[in-house]
């Protein structure tokens, strides 16, 4: 029995659902062995190789409408792409950034001619995605941002520079969020759609050294007087970028969510045969009350983070999940993600502090995932805002 047992939700008990998981499952299976990941964490990304073979197999753009080249899925195929990563354990693979964060972005907003023009090709991975918002020097208030695309002739000057950008050395098509009008705040923000292939003035900066998320690629982009053409912002019109960032982002905090769920669950999983194989004292360490008790209670907690998060996924299914509720199932779950792997390593002793052990590893990654998607406390910002 697993370390949280909660029934399988109505919404994915379906038989093509079913299908699709067995066939992702397969694809990482045979395309990401052991091997494959540890030359990722050695090298520090993801070889653009892959992002090809995903696409060949179907991974990439799975809720993309058919007539721009996607698979016509909804969310649910989305949600089986990320945890069949998670169950394969494939690390760096930023198909949850590329498929549920940023193709949306084209999907809700973008004008037909941007759909036609880059969704085929982000679903073949032709083009990978990634997406420029934090700043050196501003994080969470994106208002406060000072990269400009400024007009020029048939298009923009785009000058800037952002920081902490996942997928920043793979991909080469990005959406920069700028100032198109620095006089304004919210208003004054649109997104840009930039091609990286011949972009005079548009640099890479190093690859940031985390401590975690050894296989996945965070970078530095500088952008140098980078032309953008007129018809690159992101529907159409300036100044809808604000509008168009916050309505994206229940969906990015919601998969967050199920990321750390993800993570709670298989932190409990691994403890639990590891403190019933090994022994202390001349019993295993599951025999031991604290043990118990800890663990009990941790999954209790797991049991009702799943619940909640189940229900925020039949929310977001229905168009009906909320700011404030994607907010808290952010907050409440990465909380306790970092409490259950905090937990889970000291019942490893210090074999949890050896790299070789998946909760070591579960630490260090574990760590960021109450800050990305804007910070807790931003996130109670927003919760106590709703109240």
């Amino acid at each position: 029995m697993p370390a949280i047992n909660v029934p399988q939700p109505e919404f994915m008990e379906d038989e093509e659902i079913s299908i699709f998981a067995d066939a992702v499952g397969k694809f990482y299976q045979d395309k990401a062995p052991e091997k494959r990941i540890l030359k990722w964490r050695d090298e520090g990304q993801v070889e653009r190789e892959f992002w090809n073979e995903a696409g060949a197999a179907g991974l990439l753009g799975v809720s993309v409408p058919e007539e721009y080249g996607g698979h016509g899925g909804d969310f649910r195929h989305d949600m089986v792409v990320i945890d069949q990563q998670a169950q394969h354990g494939v690390e760096g693979f930023a198909a949850s950034l590329h498929n549920t964060i940023i193709l949306p972005y084209l999907v809700r907003h973008g004008t037909e001619e941007q759909k036609k023009k880059y969704l085929p090709k982000l679903v073949t991975g032709e083009l990978v995605s990634a997406i420029a918002m934090t700043e050196p020097g501003v994080g969470s208030d994106l208002q406060s941002i000072t990269t400009t695309a400024l007009k020029d002739g048939n298009g923009y000057r785009l000058n800037g520079a952002k920081t902490y950008i996942s997928n920043g050395q793979t991909a080469d098509f990005i959406i920069v969020v700028a100032k198109t009008d620095p006089n304004e705040r919210a208003k004054g923000i649109s997104l840009m759609l930039l091609e990286t292939e011949g972009a005079e003035g548009f640099q890479r900066g190093k690859k940031l050294d985390k401590i975690g998320l050894d296989a996945a690629d965070t970078s530095e982009l500088f952008f140098d007087d980078v032309f953008i053409p007129g018809d690159n912002v992101l529907g159409g019109v300036e100044g809808k970028g604000f509008y168009q960032l916050m309505g994206e982002l229940p969906q990015e905090r919601l998969i967050i969510a199920m990321g750390a769920m993800t993570g709670i669950e298989k932190a409990l999983e691994i403890t639990l045969e590891f403190t019933k194989e090994r022994k202390a004292f001349g019993q295993p360490i599951w025999e031991f009350q604290n043990t118990q008790f800890t663990l009990a209670e941790l999954a209790a907690r797991g049991t009702a983070a799943r619940v909640f998060v189940n229900d925020c996924i039949a929310k977001h299914l229905e168009g009906k999940l909320d700011v404030p509720t994607a907010c808290m199932a952010k907050l409440m779950v990465t909380d306790l993600q970092s409490e259950v792997v905090d937990k889970c390593l000291q019942f490893h002793g210090g074999a949890g502090y050896i790299n070789d052990y998946p909760i070591a590893r579960m630490y260090r990654d574990t760590r960021i995932a109450r800050i990305f998607g804007g910070s807790n406390e931003i996130m109670k910002m927003v919760i106590a805002r709703s109240m």
